[in-house]
């Protein structure tokens, strides 16, 4: 089987599995149904196209770095009649940084491969307001199972996350490994750990629908890259040309 990874970092993140009229809350990881529709957007993808070949990957996320929450009270109008409309909630996951894995057909991952490195559609975290900081693809598919995929990945945290670790671990104190929470597909068979409804069956807006997704928790060991990942917001603009300053205007005589 061949594995996909994908590095989610940016300012703000959403993913919820449960949101209801005003309250829109989040997980504590990416779900399933938000990083395959972030595939499917790379793709092209209309949202009554069938979703049957994606939602049979199996899924899992490392938690890198697990940020912290944040509530956002939220106010709009109608953009037509000038209407308020009803007050709402809104939660997020400030400075997180996640590495998520889709296991399955090598022809289909690297086909999502390659539309991450040229999407039809912007891709977000979870919702239109959260965009990447970092590039989302963590290199083309490589062969290995899931898990242990997951496991090796060097570790994506920020330098500051690290530099806060250690300074929480006293000056004194030797900084040992950093585990990490992994959660996994539970495979068939096996009882899970909890369970989410989050498995896309349809993104019509008309009619979404999600089924069940059995989850089991695990842990991986941090291995500390050589350098870190670079800040590219900009990687796919194209520079305009340049053009050289205009002749300023002789000076009056008069």
């Amino acid at each position: 089987m061949s594995v996909l990874l994908l590095r989610l970092a940016g300012p703000l993140q959403a993913w919820g599995s449960a949101a209801r009229f005003a309250r829109r809350s989040t997980e504590n990881a990416p779900t399933k149904s938000g990083v395959l529709g972030l595939l499917a957007a790379a793709q092209g993808r209309p949202r009554q196209a069938d979703l049957s070949d994606l939602a049979a990957l199996r899924f899992g996320v490392r938690i890198d770095q697990p940020g912290s929450r944040l509530r956002d009270f939220h106010t709009a109008h109608h953009a037509d009649s000038g209407k308020a409309m009803p007050l709402s909630e809104r939660f997020y996951l400030a400075d997180a940084v996640f590495v998520a894995g889709l296991e399955g057909d090598p022809r289909l991952l690297h086909q999502l491969y390659e539309a991450l490195l040229c999407p039809r559609f912007l891709p977000y975290l979870g919702r239109r307001s959260c965009p990447p900081s970092q590039r989302l693809d963590m290199g083309p598919p490589q062969e290995a199972p899931l898990e242990e995929a997951l496991h090796r990945a060097e570790w994506q945290a920020s330098d500051w996350y690290v530099l806060q670790l250690q300074h929480t671990a006293g000056h004194d104190a030797t900084p040992g490994p950093e585990v990490l929470d992994v959660l996994l597909d539970c495979p068939p068979g096996d009882v899970p750990d909890f369970s989410l409804r989050d498995t896309p069956v349809s993104y019509d807006p008309r009619h979404r629908r999600y089924a069940l997704r059995g989850v089991r928790s695990t842990q991986a060991t941090a291995v500390r890259p050589d350098t870190p990942p670079a800040h590219e917001p900009t990687t796919g603009l194209t520079p305009l040309p340049f053009e050289s300053p205009a002749t300023p205007p002789p000076p009056r005589t008069t």
